[in-house]
C-alpha cells in the first residue's frame, strides 16, 4: 500500500528530476566512487518506519542492550516523536545538499506496519524506506537492486520504483538480483558470534546469493565487499560475474563480531586518503597500504542515546560531496577536527535522531550521479 506524499520538500524534489543539470555525454545515473563530485542523490525518509521483528539476523547485528526493546516492539511503529525528529534532520540535510548545489530525490512513504507473507514465511512487517544505501547499488549507469537477506526488508524497494522507473526512461540501466525465497534454508540458526578465523560464523548460509548493497564500498575500477551477516560468498560472486571484468572485487575481513555494512569500516574519502575503524581493521588491503590512512576518534554519541540497530561507529558514516567537501554529525567535534587537520572541509550537520535507526549519512543517501569517470586508483 503506498501512502501519499505528505512533505512538500519531497514534492518538490520528486519533480526535479527532469531539470537535472547533465549532457549527453554524462549519463542520468552515474557514479563509480565515493568521492567526485555530487550532481545528484536520494535521501531517505523515515515516515512510517517499524521497529523490525524479532529474527535470527536481527539478534546477530543489533546491540545487546536493545535486544530486549526489538523483541518486545519488533513489528510496531517507531515512536512517532523520534520519527518526528529524524524527518526533520533529513529535511534540513537535504535542503543543505541542494544548497551545496545537489539535486536531491526523496522516496515515497509506505505503509510499513501491513504484514505480509511469500509461500513460505510471513512478517509481521516492513522496515523503512529510510536507507537507500542498502537496497540499490551504482555501478557507473547501473542501478542494482540488492538481494537482501532480512524478511521484514522484502519489499523495501516499493518506495523507490517512481524513482527508478524515471531513472530508466532516462537512459540508465536497471537490474535486480534474483530475488532470494529466505526460506528457513538460507539461516544458520547455530550460528555464535565470531571473530576472523578458520571457525568463523555467519547467520546466512550459501543456499542463495544474498547482499546488502552497503557491504561494498566503490573505488572506480576497484570495488570492496565484507563478507558478513547479510552478504555470502554466492551473493558476491553473483555481481562479479554480472558487472564483469573491466571490476575487481576484493573481498576484505575485520574484526567485527557482527558484521554488517562496510561504511562504519573502511571508508575511502578521496584519491590517496582513506577513513578506518581503528577497532576492526587490524590490516589493511594492499592497495590502499600506501595512502594516508586517517583512524577515526571515538564516536561523540552520547552512551545513553539509543542506537537500536548499529554501534557509535556510525560518526565514520560520512558523506563526501567531492574531494574535499565531508558531511559529518555536527556534534562529531574530534572528527570534524580531523579532517581539517588532514586537508578536507568539513560541513556540518545535525543527525542524532536519525541515527537511532540504524545510520548516519553515508547509509541515508545514494550517489545517483557523480560528475567523473571510469578510473584505477592503485
Amino acid at each position: 500500500m503506498t501512502l501519499e506524499l505528505t512533505r512538500e520538500e519531497t514534492t518538490e524534489t520528486s519533480s526535479r528530476l527532469f531539470n537535472s543539470p547533465k549532457t549527453k555525454s554524462q549519463p542520468v545515473v552515474n557514479s563509480f566512487n565515493e568521492w567526485d563530485c555530487l550532481e545528484e542523490v536520494i535521501v531517505g525518509i523515515v515516515d512510517y518506519a517499524t521497529i523490525p521483528p524479532w529474527h535470527l539476523t536481527v539478534q546477530s547485528t543489533v546491540p545487546s542492550k536493545h535486544e530486549n526493546f526489538i523483541k518486545k516492539f519488533g513489528g510496531q511503529p517507531f515512536p512517532q516523536e523520534l520519527v518526528q525528529a529524524a524527518n526533520k534532520e533529513l529535511d534540513q540535510f537535504a535542503k543543505l545538499l541542494n544548497a551545496e548545489g545537489v539535486i536531491v530525490k526523496r522516496p515515497n512513504p509506505v505503509d510499513n506496519t501491513l504484514s505480509f507473507n511469500t509461500p513460505d514465511w510471513q512478517s509481521p512487517s516492513g522496515l523503512y524506506q529510510a536507507m537507500p544505501r542498502d537496497l540499490l547499488l551504482v555501478i557507473g549507469d547501473m542501478l542494482i537492486e540488492a538481494p537482501m537477506a532480512w524478511r521484514s526488508r522484502y519489499y523495501e524497494i516499493n518506495g523507490y520504483r517512481n524513482l527508478l522507473k524515471d531513472y530508466f526512461q532516462l537512459g540508465a540501466r536497471w537490474i535486480s538480483a534474483p530475488k532470494p525465497q529466505l526460506t528457513n534454508a538460507l539461516y544458520n540458526f547455530d550460528y555464535v558470534e565470531s571473530l576472523p578465523g578458520p571457525q568463523r560464523e555467519y547467520a546466512i548460509t550459501e543456499f542463495e546469493p544474498t547482499f546488502d548493497a552497503a557491504d561494498f564500498t566503490r573505488c572506480g575500477k576497484d570495488i570492496f565487499v565484507q563478507k558478513s551477516n547479510v552478504t555470502n560468498s554466492f551473493g558476491i560472486e553473483w555481481l562479479r560475474r554480472h558487472i564483469g571484468n573491466q571490476y575487481t572485487i576484493h573481498e576484505l575481513e575485520f574484526y567485527d563480531s557482527h558484521p554488517m555494512h562496510i561504511d562504519a569500516t573502511l571508508v575511502p574519502l578521496a584519491p590517496g586518503h582513506v577513513l578506518v575503524n581503528p577497532e576492526r581493521v587490524s590490516k589493511l588491503p594492499i592497495m590502499v597500504d600506501s595512502w594516508n590512512v586517517i583512524y577515526a576518534p571515538p564516536s561523540c554519541i552520547p552512551q545513553d542515546h539509543p542506537l537500536y540497530m548499529s554501534s557509535s561507529w556510525l560518526s565514520m558514516n560520512i558523506l563526501m560531496l567531492d574531494e574535499k567537501r565531508v558531511v559529518v554529525e555536527e556534534s562529531e567535534e574530534p572528527l570534524i577536527k580531523l579532517f581539517k587537520e588532514n586537508g578536507f572541509q568539513p560541513i556540518t550537520c545535525s543527525f542524532r535522531n536519525f541515527n537511532s535507526f540504524g545510520g548516519s549519512f553515508h547509509c541515508a543517501t545514494l550517489d545517483v550521479r557523480r560528475n567523473g569517470t571510469l578510473q584505477s586508483y592503485f
